[in-house]
């Protein structure tokens, strides 16, 4: 049986559009990023907490396989994490516009008998975004539950003038 240890609908979405049967876990997971920690180790290091706290409440279901994952935006060495409000979205795609940066995601996939993990690292360049785009954005409520404060799937995508995924590690 396959669980997801994310809240995320993106995640269930994607895992829908692969056919695959699973079911939610509600996993709280803090998401705090250590002194010094690398964006990278802090990445892997939520994902990986997110399905061992997942495979913690689901260890006693036969055949249970628990998917974790996070994803961050960074820039200049700051990871932006999901926008709490208007005014924080507006200011990271302010921030983000006319510029490259990174997209950092890791899944691990959790058994009794062992783990797996993925990386995928990918740059995303913005366009220049001006003050009423960025309004506009921010109005249709899709910066809010996402890292960095955009969707490239959803209305960003016309402003991510290039998207580079790089091999996965």
């Amino acid at each position: 049986m396959l669980f997801l240890a994310s809240r995320s609908p993106r995640r269930s979405e994607l895992l829908r559009q692969l056919g695959l049967r699973f079911d939610v876990l509600d996993v709280s997971i803090e998401e705090i990023r250590r002194a010094g920690e690398p964006a990278e180790d802090y990445v892997s290091r939520v994902a990986r907490e997110k399905a061992g706290a997942g495979l913690l409440q689901v260890g006693a279901v036969a055949g249970a396989v628990v998917l974790g994952a996070d994803t961050e935006v960074v820039l200049d060495g700051e990871v932006f994490g999901k926008p709490a409000d208007a005014a924080a979205a507006a200011q990271m795609l302010r921030r983000l516009s006319g510029r490259t940066h990174r997209v950092i995601s890791d899944l691990w996939c959790l058994t009794a008998a062992g783990e797996t993990h993925r990386s995928c690292r990918s740059e995303v360049s913005f366009g220049s975004l001006c003050e009423a785009d960025i309004a506009a954005y921010v109005a249709t409520g899709e910066p809010f539950g996402k890292a960095g404060g955009y969707a490239i799937q959803g209305r960003a995508a016309p402003s991510c003038v290039i998207w580079r995924a790089a091999t996965p590690a």
